[in-house]
């Protein structure tokens, strides 16, 4: 599946060296690196960006060009057909899904939560080195006070297995959202310690139907399970 429609991925990597340049000073970049549109840089002048990085320790190896995982190339290709106009992404991590997502999908607004300040700090560092659509921010999905359907659509990937109030998170994502939720989770025990659920088909029926979802289709895939809820 091809998924990569609009932006490469040196051009991520590129922009969280010019955030980390502008947040801290390191490394130190030419003015003509970090002042221009990130859209505006030549392919050399972004290796040029991405060598520095590397050089001061950034983790630019997240930016991997390559195989998208299958759940990730199944949440693409749901919103390539829904259009999303906004989007926010729970529990981003190290940007398996947020990653694509900004490559296929440039200029869509995307707001990513996470409770790792670390995460969102790196996150910040795209946002702020050009890619002007992305916010991110420590929070906690359970206990947000965001107004109700704030994005068009929210993801939840690889992420209720983790919250300790799993319903909670999902009242709050259906809350969250205009038109969809989608989620993925293992769809059998694993030995991760900090998979505290195993969500079932049924087990996912029952808490989207509790909180006002009637319309959910499913998709199984290797080790996973795919949702997607529409908002009534």
């Amino acid at each position: 599946m091809s998924w990569n429609t609009g932006r490469e991925m040196d051009e991520l990597a590129a922009a969280c060296v010019r955030g980390a340049n502008k947040r801290c000073g390191q490394p130190v970049l030419a003015a003509a690196l970090t002042d221009r549109p990130l859209e505006m840089l030549t392919a050399e002048e972004k290796y040029e960006i991405i060598r520095a990085g590397k050089a001061a320790g950034i983790k630019t190896y997240r930016f991997k060009e390559g195989s998208v995982l299958p759940r990730v190339q199944t949440a693409l290709g749901f919103l390539r057909s829904v259009g999303p106009e906004s989007l926010l992404d729970v529990g981003s991590g190290r940007g398996a899904f947020l990653f694509p997502f900004l490559c296929a999908f440039p200029g869509v607004p995307v707001d990513s939560v996470d409770l790792l300040e670390h995460r969102v700090e790196f996150l910040d560092d795209i946002s702020r080195g050009g890619v002007h659509e992305l916010t991110a921010r420590v929070q906690d999905i359970c206990s947000w006070d965001a107004e109700d359907k704030s994005y068009d659509v929210v993801t939840l990937l690889e992420v209720l297995e983790h919250i300790p109030d799993v319903e909670q998170a999902v009242r709050a994502a259906v809350r969250l959202a205009r038109r969809y939720v989608l989620v993925t989770v293992p769809s059998k025990p694993d030995d991760n310690p900090e998979h505290i659920h195993l969500l079932t088909r049924e087990r996912l029926t029952g808490l989207f139907e509790g909180a006002g979802c009637r319309r959910l289709s499913f998709q199984g895939l290797a080790e996973h399970l795919f949702m997607a809820a529409r908002i009534e």
